[in-house]
């Protein structure tokens, strides 16, 4: 029990430069913390451990005790993606061992944005942890600006935007679920629900669409799952994602920014950047890679492991 403590005292402390920016961000990644095959993601005062290996399954007990020591959770809930036989699953079952499932709903900060999160929602709490610097540098890049994102989730990307300045943030996601869930986290922050800025439906399909329209953008985020299924078709990150990162370039205004992003484990970041780079300069021809990068300084280890990694990009043209 001791050890526990110490291990999660320490990678704590690790995490110290985030304190005043959110209370929203990783305290365990993995072996990297001392606790090979779990991460412990805080979101307020509620907690997440999710097992993603056999090594410490045993001590979960033992593990969510120490949690409740230092921490003194509302809510703690355990995710457990790997089946006893040792194979991942894609719908994990959950237990809460602190509090009960109605203190697993709680809203968390990020700079100048809420978000309301659920730590039993079965995809994820509602806000991914590891594009928080990217949010918050979007946030900064909007105002005046006509942004879009695509494959949109809960609109986090879109509320930094909007709280940022940004003209009209338009979100595309194929559920219509996690669209309403978008539209509460804008009015969470204050923010009033603009002519356009919900499309439910493929990504694809609204760049299609916009093209049609003429409609034009001066911000685009395009942050896709690795794999998809929409109306019978399917998206595969590996063989779809740069030919949509180009048709996505024909309405990107000239001075605009495009970040692209993929926690697909195979991408190689320098080669990403640069395959991002010449999607976009088929379009623009004087694109310029602004940075690339991999997840924030919660997410120690982080390219380690395949439940830990993420490769992202902004081009400027």
């Amino acid at each position: 029990m001791a050890d526990f403590k110490n291990l999660l005292l320490q990678a704590h402390e690790k995490r110290s430069p985030l304190f005043d920016v959110t209370d929203a961000y990783r305290v365990v990644n993995g072996a990297a913390d001392g606790f090979p095959g779990l991460t412990l993601d805080k979101f307020g005062d509620r907690f997440q451990i999710q097992f993603f290996g056999p090594e410490l399954l045993s001590q979960k007990k033992a593990v969510a005790t120490a949690i409740a020591d230092i921490f003194n959770p509302v809510c703690l809930v355990v995710k457990e993606r790997l089946s006893r036989a040792g194979k991942s699953l894609e719908n994990a079952p959950m237990e809460v061992l602190v509090g009960s499932p109605a203190d697993s709903v709680g809203i968390v900060h990020e700079g100048p944005a809420q978000f309301n999160i659920d730590l039993l929602d079965t995809v994820n709490p509602g806000l991914f942890l590891d594009m928080r610097s990217v949010r918050l540098e979007i946030g900064k890049r909007c105002a005046g600006r006509r942004f879009l994102n695509l494959f949109s989730y809960t609109c986090s990307f879109s509320v930094h935007a909007r709280l940022g300045g940004a003209e009209i943030a338009t979100n595309a996601d194929i559920s219509g679920k996690i669209l309403d869930k978008g539209r509460e986290n804008f009015k969470l922050n204050g923010l009033d629900l603009r002519p356009g800025e919900f499309f439910r439906g493929n990504a694809i399909e609204y760049v299609h669409w916009a093209q049609k329209k003429g409609l034009k953008f001066d911000g685009i985020v395009l942050d896709p799952p690795s794999f998809a299924r929409f109306k019978g078709a399917n998206f595969n990150v590996r063989e779809h994602l740069m030919p949509l990162v180009a048709d996505c370039a024909t309405i990107l205004n000239k001075g605009g920014f495009f970040m692209v992003s993929s926690n697909y484990s195979e991408f190689n970041l320098n080669a990403f950047a640069r395959d991002v780079r010449d999607a976009v300069a088929s379009v623009h021809g004087n694109a310029q890679t602004a940075w690339k990068r991999s997840q924030d300084i919660d997410f120690n280890g982080s390219g380690n492991t395949k439940d830990s990694c993420l490769v992202a990009t902004l081009v400027e043209v």
